[in-house]
């Protein structure tokens, strides 16, 4: 951007050009700044608490069984220890649920970014709980500390991306929201990182591991009080134009453009004396049928493509594909690195490519590893350099998940929802997302046992039905106003209504020509 600034002065063009590019880069270090404040103690927090749970897996269940073993002089079964152990792990899940519901009413009331400072509060009250639980001998402590966190995820996971999609300009809108996708890949690398043997994951240091979570709830807590509030939801729900016009400066760094503010005065004008929605209110309404349904498929297919299971039990995922155990914590950092690495390459196409084909080529990607990663499992035994390729598959599936669906599928709400219907919008997607997640937790370690070599089908034939319904469903959303999205998705919602008009309009017309002819 500064090299740019200097072109334009040295070829002599006009002030105007020089204030634009001024501007602009006011705007991208605003909004980056912004961002990462926001995103830091967000969906940070998600990719964070996925992949800290892998390293102190075997510690944390001796723990459980010695505790029995001190209150009850009982010694567990092996699975007994791993349903005990699958419930730690997928409390988070549900605790992520309960955050889904509450960001929706928190969001509309306290605004998005007072939520995501009061989200917070659960955060600390996780990391006290975590960090206190093996001097209480309590692995309840442990469980109430996963629910807690998953409560802070899920405001996060749902009003962050609210929050950026309200703030960013129409062109920037797919990268700035696409990049909650980034930040969690990002806090999945460094919770892989910092639960190796030699940091925090070793058998003294699991507590400090699991509390580690507090350090970016305290960065955000310090930045992000410097930033504004949303301008939409400052105009939409709280109808203060001076506040919106002083937020959309200080984020654009520069005068507002007339187009913009037009843009969401109209949105104002169209929700004028609604207010915000109900989840159960959009089950009813005709006129968002196929948004709806758009959403729930895709947060849902998310969670049951199974690739957010491979950070929970990674572990068992490579010792299945025939890896040694002392090599697995560090192959393990491969997989969030692949899922960093594209979602940062996706967040640079998105407004090249549009979502449409991010999402498709995702699936699709993935339907194919799939097939591959299960044929890899069943010849393993036969052929000596088949552990690669099943180790390799998991990295092509984790890449291809992050190329799209990771990131996509956060963004969509925010694009095709108006402001009285989004946060009721992202309260089903999350709630969707979440309760999948739960499923899928408690069910994957049974399911790699039961099926083997073949535990990757399911998930298969799950990312395949998704790359159909994109196809012949989900529009193209990229710089599109919300009207221009609606009208085309009017096509399907009131798609039965117009055919019926055709058929009588074809029906009149062939009876005025039956007519004509015979009074000749």
């Amino acid at each position: 951007m500064v090299f740019f600034v200097i072109l334009c002065l040295t070829d002599n063009i006009t002030r105007d050009c020089v204030c634009v590019c001024v501007c602009m880069q006011g705007l991208t270090l605003t909004l980056a700044l912004m961002v990462a404040s926001a995103a830091v103690g967000g969906t940070v927090q998600y990719g964070y608490n996925l992949a800290i749970m892998n390293a102190p897996t075997v510690y944390i269940q001796n723990f459980i069984n010695e505790t029995f073993q001190e209150r009850w002089a009982i010694q567990l079964e092996v699975y007994e220890i791993t349903l005990i152990w699958t419930f730690i792990v997928s409390i988070f899940s549900l605790g992520g649920l309960t955050g889904a519901l509450l960001a929706g009413p928190m969001s509309i009331h306290f605004g998005r970014k007072k939520t995501m400072l009061l989200n917070n509060i659960f955060l600390m009250s996780s990391a006290l709980l975590a960090v206190t639980s093996r001097e209480a001998r309590s692995f309840e402590m442990i469980i109430i500390s996963r629910f807690l966190v998953g409560i802070n995820a899920g405001v996060s996971m749902n009003v962050q991306p609210m929050y950026f999609g309200e703030s960013a300009p129409k062109h920037l809108r797919g990268a700035v929201s696409l990049s909650s996708a980034v930040f969690t890949s990002f806090g999945l690398v460094v919770g892989q990182v910092v639960g190796l043997r030699e940091l925090l994951g070793c058998e003294s240091c699991w507590p400090y591991l699991l509390a580690s979570n507090a350090v970016p709830g305290f960065i955000q807590l310090l930045t992000l009080p410097w930033f504004p509030e949303s301008p939409r939801y400052l105009l939409i729900d709280r109808g203060d134009k001076n506040a919106c016009l002083k937020a959309l400066k200080q984020l654009r760094g520069c005068e507002v453009e007339r187009a913009e503010l037009d843009e969401m005065l109209q949105e104002k004008a169209e929700a004028e004396g609604l207010r915000a929605r109900q989840p159960w209110e959009l089950f009813t309404d005709r006129s968002i049928r196929w948004q709806l349904i758009s959403v729930a498929v895709l947060s849902s297919a998310m969670q049951l493509c199974g690739n957010d299971s491979i950070y929970f039990y990674a572990f068992y995922i490579f010792q299945q594909a025939g890896l040694s155990a002392e090599h697995i914590q560090y192959v393990t950092i491969g997989t969030g690195t692949c899922e960093f690495t594209a979602c940062i390459l996706s967040n640079l196409l998105i407004e090249r490519q549009g979502r449409k084909v991010l999402l498709m080529g995702g699936y699709a990607l993935m339907t194919g590893w799939a097939v591959v990663f299960t044929v890899a499992l069943s010849f393993q035994n036969l052929v000596h350099w088949m552990p690669f390729m099943s180790m390799g598959c998991v990295f092509t599936y984790i890449l291809s998940f992050g190329m799209g669906p990771a990131g996509v599928t956060g963004v969509l709400p925010t694009e095709i929802f108006n402001q009285t219907t989004r946060p009721a919008a992202y309260m089903i997607a999350g709630s969707l997302m979440w309760l999948n997640l739960f499923i899928i937790g408690m069910i994957f370690p049974f399911l790699v046992s039961g099926l083997g070599q073949f535990c990757f089908l399911p998930f298969g034939t799950v990312c395949l039905i998704t790359t159909l319904f994109i196809g012949f469903v989900l529009p193209e959303t990229k710089g599109k106003t919300l009207s221009m999205i609606s009208n085309e998705f009017n096509k399907l919602n009131f798609r039965q209504k117009e055919t019926t008009e055709n058929k009588r309009k074809q029906a009149h017309y062939q009876l005025g020509e039956v007519c004509h002819s015979t009074a000749l």
